[in-house]
């Protein structure tokens, strides 16, 4: 057996230990990024996607020094794991937002039962129709190089071992997910309003004529509206959406 010579074994082990490091911070974000963190995606691809992205991280990551103690050890573990998972989840929200948006146009135009139960997330058949659609037009957009812009930028606002301001992170989840709200309604608001003016409408008819089913005439008449709407409106939806996707994407913890 060949002994290595001490400084190359110290050398190798600090290398090591680096790569180990930033596999932790981009493991966390991978695994919560749209795309890449699905639950159509094999554990064995997002491993993969881990390792390619710390490949592609670890060069402009700054050095990490071995923890005096285990003690220290799991104490970078754990920093190291949430901001990953800080910055995967700030990302997940925007397809969380399209979820959103989808059920609340599905529960107004009475689409929501519409092959609703036919995959891995409950949701209706709007749901999976703006949910692909925005993860594919996030890829076609780069989403792997910003994805990897955006964890080598993560290095600048939270270094190697840095402890998380329980301040900021409750400031940071209240931001996100009231944005996610705000666009998920934004996006769901033309079917809302059409919604709204068909039930005023029908309210009325059902005034003047007590003896008219009037529901069971106008649900057809929303379901087919409600579809047209979709077909004209989903490329501008997503198109919106995608602007959106891009601006947190580039500024994923809000920090700027």
């Amino acid at each position: 057996m060949i002994a290595l010579p001490p400084e190359l074994l110290a050398a190798s082990q600090l290398a090591l230990f680096n790569a180990f490091v930033v596999f932790l911070r981009v493991g966390g974000a991978v695994a919560f990024l749209p795309a890449f963190g699905e639950r159509l995606v094999p554990l064995r691809v997002k491993l993969a996607t881990a390792f390619a992205f710390t490949a592609i991280v670890l060069p402009a990551a700054p050095s990490a020094s071995l923890p005096a103690n285990g003690v220290g050890l799991a104490a970078l573990i754990g920093t190291e794991i949430l901001i990953g998972i800080l910055l995967g989840v700030s990302l997940r929200l925007m397809t969380v937002a399209l979820q959103i948006a989808a059920s609340m146009a599905a529960q107004s135009t009475s689409l929501a039962q519409l092959f609703g139960g036919s995959a891995t997330e409950p949701m209706p058949a709007i749901g999976h129709l703006l949910v692909f659609g925005g993860l594919a037009l996030a890829v076609m957009a780069n989403l792997h190089l910003r994805s990897a812009a955006a964890m080598i930028d993560s290095y600048r606002l939270f270094p190697v071992g840095s402890l998380v301001d329980s301040s900021q992170l409750a400031e940071f989840g209240m931001a996100h997910v009231s944005f996610c709200f705000r666009l998920a309604f934004c996006l769901a608001a033309p079917f809302v309003l059409a919604a709204f003016i068909y039930n005023l409408a029908l309210g009325a008819i059902n005034r003047a004529m007590p003896q008219l089913m009037v529901v069971l005439v106008g649900a057809p008449a929303i379901t087919g509206a409600g579809m047209v709407m979709l077909a004209l409106l989903a490329p501008f939806l997503l198109q919106v959406w995608r602007d959106a996707f891009l601006a947190v994407l580039a500024d994923p913890f809000g920090m700027r």
